[in-house]
């Protein structure tokens, strides 16, 4: 009874957030489908928008690298290193500038010891641990009727909904400072930077949707906690 797929309270919690999330991916895809159709004036690639950005900010350790997949660019801090998918790197839309601009944001972000970049770096590994064991210990401790179990499910799995939170400021901050890159790079006319922000604000829901989440299926832990509380 306690298990959520199986529990039809379950989706009273999780069905908002769900919905949000679908919506959330579908703008992200419908923008990027969009902008990646229009070529931008300078006609620069993803990798040489990157390589611009990062030798005007001074960022010249930061290596850049392809990767597999569509919109899976990202800023390794480990590795400083900005990996481009080859959608995004190879083709010069302003899609590709705004996504471009943006990992550069976080190696900006990195560079300057920005510290809820720091902060979500630590959290990782934390959120590896308790995104898959929180909710096992939890169950676990309902089906054995162990509250105290339940208790520490409940918070080890509470680090997701923190990662989620300090994760929204960081992406969001990174997009601003590419929006102030690219304008002050010369780079983009006005109506590219509309693309552009465009196709970053559908991206920051998405971020939006993951807080919404983990906070309707934390609720809803907390929900079933009370009801076992309550039967002791």
């Amino acid at each position: 009874m306690y298990w959520p797929y199986f529990n039809p309270t379950y989706f009273m919690f999780a069905l908002p957030a769900l919905l949000l999330g679908l919506w959330a991916q579908w703008k992200v895809r419908s923008a990027y489908g969009k902008y990646a159709r229009v070529a931008n004036r300078s006609g620069l690639a993803g990798f040489e928008v990157a390589q611009r950005l990062l030798a005007s900010n001074g960022l010249t350790d930061v290596s850049l690298n392809e990767t597999r997949g569509e919109l899976t660019d990202h800023y390794d801090p480990r590795q400083r290193a900005l990996h481009l998918s080859t959608g995004v790197g190879r083709t010069a839309s302003v899609a590709s500038m705004g996504i471009v601009a943006h990992e550069v944001g976080h190696a900006l972000q990195h560079h300057s010891h920005y510290m809820p970049l720091k902060l979500r770096s630590a959290l990782v590994p934390v959120v590896q641990i308790g995104s898959w064991l929180g909710p096992i210990v939890f169950m676990l401790g309902m089906v054995l009727s162990v509250y105290d179990l339940s208790v520490i499910g409940v918070v080890l799995f509470a680090g997701t909904l923190l990662f989620s939170l300090v994760t929204l400021p960081v992406e969001l901050d990174a997009s601003r400072r590419a929006m102030v890159m690219l304008e002050r790079s010369g780079l983009v006319s006005p109506i590219e930077q509309q693309g552009a922000r465009a196709v970053l604000n559908a991206a920051a829901l998405t971020y939006v949707a993951a807080v919404i989440q983990s906070l309707s299926t934390l609720l809803y832990y907390v929900f079933l906690l009370g009801g076992s509380r309550r039967r002791r």
